[in-house]
């Protein structure tokens, strides 16, 4: 359904996954949602999530954060998402923002965002950054790098956590949601009883949980359309 793009960004030119709702031989326009990969790269698993974004009547972007480079390997997607540029990324995401606010495909003055793991991360560090984001969707987000400016968020923020994490435990989920509780922000989180980190992932048998895959998949959806 969708396809590679390059979009201005830091000063260059960053690429990444597109797929936008089509009607007959054009397109519908639609709401715009940035997908922020996990740290495995810009893998065929994200591409499928735009798609699915897509079906669903939104325009979706995942950019390519680490600029071609993916991985099957723990220890190298490691390594990938360490060597990342925060300041790079974060600018990365601000041209896949803009990109996508300029698209005649996209309805709106804003976009949503949602991230997976790494991307989690990114996506809430994006949202506290750039005002052009007005909700926010963290799955299972983690990244010791990354540090949101939470007093700084200008929408809602949702959460979709595993109860069995031990990367972002329940409890480090519940002082982050009492964080942005206390801050006045508007705050979903969800700890999904008996799942594992990334238990989103279709594509890992090993962690997938399709109950609480399909349960996060419509919160997210209902979420980020316009009120």
């Amino acid at each position: 359904m969708g396809e590679l793009v390059e979009f201005a960004a830091n000063g260059g030119t960053d690429s990444g996954y597109l797929a936008i709702p089509r009607a007959g031989r054009g397109f519908q326009p639609g709401p715009g949602v940035i997908v922020i990969q996990e740290w495995w790269g810009l893998v065929d698993h994200i591409k499928d999530v735009c798609d699915r974004f897509a079906n669903e009547g939104f325009v979706a972007l995942a950019p390519d954060l680490y600029h071609g480079a993916t991985t099957k390997s723990p220890d190298e997607a490691g390594k990938l998402m360490m060597a990342m540029n925060i300041d790079q990324a974060e600018k990365d995401l601000s041209g896949a923002v803009k990109y996508l606010l300029d698209h005649d495909a996209v309805t709106g003055e804003k976009v949503g965002v949602v991230g997976f793991c790494m991307g989690g991360a990114l996506a809430l560090y994006a949202a506290s950054k750039n005002p052009n984001i007005n909700a926010c969707v963290v799955f299972y987000g983690i990244h010791p790098s990354v540090k949101p400016d939470l007093p700084n968020l200008q929408g809602p923020v949702m959460g979709n956590y595993a109860e069995n994490d031990a990367f972002v435990t329940p409890d480090s989920v519940r002082q982050l949601e009492q964080q942005l509780t206390t801050l006045g922000k508007q705050v979903d989180f969800k700890i999904y009883p008996g799942t594992d980190h990334a238990f989103f992932n279709d594509t890992r048998p090993e962690v997938y949980n399709a109950q609480a895959a399909a349960d996060a998949w419509q919160r997210t959806i209902q979420f980020l359309r316009p009120r």
